[in-house]
């Protein structure tokens, strides 16, 4: 029986880091978000309104296709980032900034819906939330060369679409989780609070 555990949130809330603490406590496969292999990356960064329709593109075609590898899998899979949030978070900043045309936005719109039809839902929806000031100290202490110029208003604008889209969220069960201070890491009360949160909500195959 496959059972998938979507983890969801903001730039530096720590999304990698609990895919990986899921794969070495509960042994789920870990899907990883493909950042680096997106060819346009490099030069949306330099000229964001030439590239941002190229780039959501092919996030969404390559998120599908990862999507469609979690439906193939057994057993609990966990995935770092869904397509939902490409769609809903990050494209929608673009579109808001008007680095994306309505006439492409309408475009993409219609790809995403598509895709919706094709793909299943996660079983467990796991949103990870921090402050705005513990969000940039993250994003400065791993140092991505193209995350250095992210603005405070640009994190505050994906704050608030993360914000209204969990807040509509109906597919799944969801389990939001604070991280200003969450250290399940190293702090044995920590880890067992949040795995026993977890399992309160998708509890181990027998």
């Amino acid at each position: 029986m496959k059972r998938t555990i979507a983890i969801a949130g903001n730039m530096g809330t720590g999304k990698s880091t609990l895919v990986e603490f899921l794969a070495r406590n509960y042994g789920v496969l870990p899907f990883y978000e493909p950042n680096d292999e997106n060819p346009y990356l490099a030069d949306f960064y330099k000229d964001m309104k030439r590239w941002a329709f190229q780039s959501q593109l092919y996030f969404l075609s390559n998120k599908f296709r990862l999507h469609q590898e979690l439906d193939r899998q057994t057993g609990v899979v966990a995935l770092d980032r869904t397509i939902f949030e490409d769609a809903e978070i990050f494209a929608t900043a673009l579109h808001q900034m008007q680095k994306i045309s309505s006439r492409d936005w309408d475009t993409y719109q219609g790809l995403y819906h598509a895709i919706l039809d094709a793909i299943e839902p996660p079983d467990l929806l796991i949103y990870l939330r921090c402050s705005m000031r513990t969000l940039r100290q993250r994003i400065a202490l791993r140092g991505r060369r193209m995350e250095k110029g992210i603005s405070p208003a640009y994190l505050k604008r994906l704050e608030r679409l993360y914000d209204a889209w969990i807040g509509g969220w109906d597919r799944c069960e969801v389990l939001v989780l604070e991280t200003d201070q969450l250290d399940y890491i190293h702090d044995l009360v920590h880890r067992l609070d949040v795995m026993e949160r977890i399992e309160s909500v998708l509890p181990p195959q027998p």
